[in-house]
């Protein structure tokens, strides 16, 4: 394993920590905007429907993909320019 991808590893668990936290933040603002006073369902939410509990699912995991995709290349860009070579 090349040095760059090693010294990579803990700046990239932190950037997933911090886009976790992001995307979790951004989903809740975009379920407040569809119209959604509650908090997003849980699966097991026995008075929320199927269409609601997979709506909420499929958004979250879409904006969370997004979010990550978008923290890792950063970080990715970002180790290029400090350092002059790509971490992955």
């Amino acid at each position: 394993m090349k040095a760059s991808k090693i010294a990579y590893k803990p700046v990239g668990l932190a950037l997933g920590a911090l886009s976790g936290i992001v995307a979790g933040a951004v989903f809740k603002q975009v379920w407040a905007k569809l119209g959604h006073d509650e908090e997003a369902p849980d699966a097991t939410d026995e008075d929320r429907t199927w269409q609601e509990i997979l709506l909420a699912a499929t958004l979250q995991g879409a904006i969370f993909a997004a979010v990550k995709a978008a923290v890792d290349r950063g970080g990715a860009a970002a180790t290029r320019r400090l350092t002059g070579t790509w971490p992955g």
